[in-house]
């Protein structure tokens, strides 16, 4: 064999060696991916432009709508698809699939959806998503610090202009907390409030260090129980012991939450309910009360109830319907927004 024909097939075995030798970039070193950090500190590589949104958490459905890629939703909740309110301002919810039954994710109904991106607040569905070869983003939090992030990680998910709604968002919601320290006399007395989940277990109420008390403390209140958590259970003789000045309850009206309690013979005689103090907590796109993007308008309306000689210029009705204007690009009616305020359903 010539020596020149020997020179070039050593030469192209070298290539070819070197080729096979060469591992395949992985998503993260390839110029069309990028990293978000989730809310626990997990590191996920997303394609550079996400389209497709599998949204499993009830909650950050709304955040979605808020930042205006509720259209890349490719999966969702059956909870999300049964809000009146959600499924009013964005009929096109009730068409995405959810792929779950119960809390378990089923994989094979999902991968049909070709999801981008899973976004949770369990880590067992992200570790399913991840084994399905979906990344998952977890986006759970528990104060008000983790809300704004979450806001700002699924801004950082979606991509666009997102993140930009994202800062105004988390500037207003700075803005109202603001509105009511400043408003707030400092000899103010903080009405004892308690903060029932929902109507059908009047025992089972929200405790301290939770996104709940946050809000209670931040609208110049306090919790009326010392014990820690969300939904725990209680007794009728804890409740009667603190008795509460102001009673909120969850999902449910104002109306419905006031006959409750006043039918019931253990709390007819508690301070908040022979005045009357008693309120259904707001329930907007998702309720206000916990993991919600209205959780900006929570404090005001809290504050509102708490102390409405203070804020007796606080019109809940307007910012109400200038909230939904602005982040949804809902004309929502005034008397859409006291349904809102008052706990009901659309007419």
């Amino acid at each position: 064999m010539k020596l020149w024909k020997k020179c070039a097939l050593v030469a192209g075995l070298l290539v070819a060696t070197t080729i096979m030798a060469t591992p395949r970039a992985t998503p993260s070193q390839t110029a069309s991916a990028r990293t978000v950090t989730d809310l626990t500190g997990t590191k996920v590589t997303l394609p550079q432009k996400v389209t497709r949104v599998a949204d499993l958490w009830h909650a950050n459905n709304q955040v979605v709508l808020l930042l205006n890629g509720q259209k890349k939703l490719v999966a969702t909740t059956d909870t999300i698809k049964q809000m009146p309110w959600f499924t009013t301002v964005y009929p096109g919810i009730k068409n995405v699939t959810a792929p779950l039954s119960g809390s378990d994710l089923q994989t094979e109904e999902l991968l049909k959806q070709k999801p981008d991106v899973v976004l949770t607040a369990d880590a067992s569905q992200a570790e399913q998503a991840k084994k399905a070869g979906i990344p998952a983003v977890n986006l759970m939090y528990q104060d008000f610090a983790g809300l704004k992030k979450s806001v700002k990680v699924t801004a950082q998910v979606l991509g666009g202009n997102a993140p930009t709604i994202a800062q105004t968002y988390t500037k207003e919601l700075n803005g109202n907390i603001n509105y009511v320290a400043k408003h707030l006399k400092k000899d103010t007395q903080k009405p004892k409030v308690l903060h029932i989940v929902n109507a059908q277990d009047l025992l089972k109420v929200d405790g301290r260090d939770t996104i709940v008390d946050e809000w209670i403390k931040l609208s110049g209140g306090q919790n009326a129980l010392t014990i820690k958590g969300n939904m725990k259970a209680v007794t009728a003789e804890q409740i009667i012991a603190a008795n509460p000045d102001v009673i909120i309850v969850g999902s449910t009206t104002s109306k419905a939450a006031l006959k409750t309690l006043r039918a019931d013979s253990r709390f007819a005689n508690l301070k908040a309910v022979k005045a009357g103090r008693v309120y259904g907590n707001p329930q907007g796109t998702f309720a206000w009360d916990r993991y919600s993007a209205e959780e900006a308008l929570q404090v005001l309306w809290a504050a509102k109830k708490l102390h409405p000689a203070q804020f007796k210029q606080l019109n809940m009705v307007q910012k109400t319907q200038q909230f939904y204007e602005k982040y949804y690009h809902y004309d929502l009616s005034k008397a859409a927004a006291k349904r809102i305020l008052a706990g009901e359903k659309p007419a």
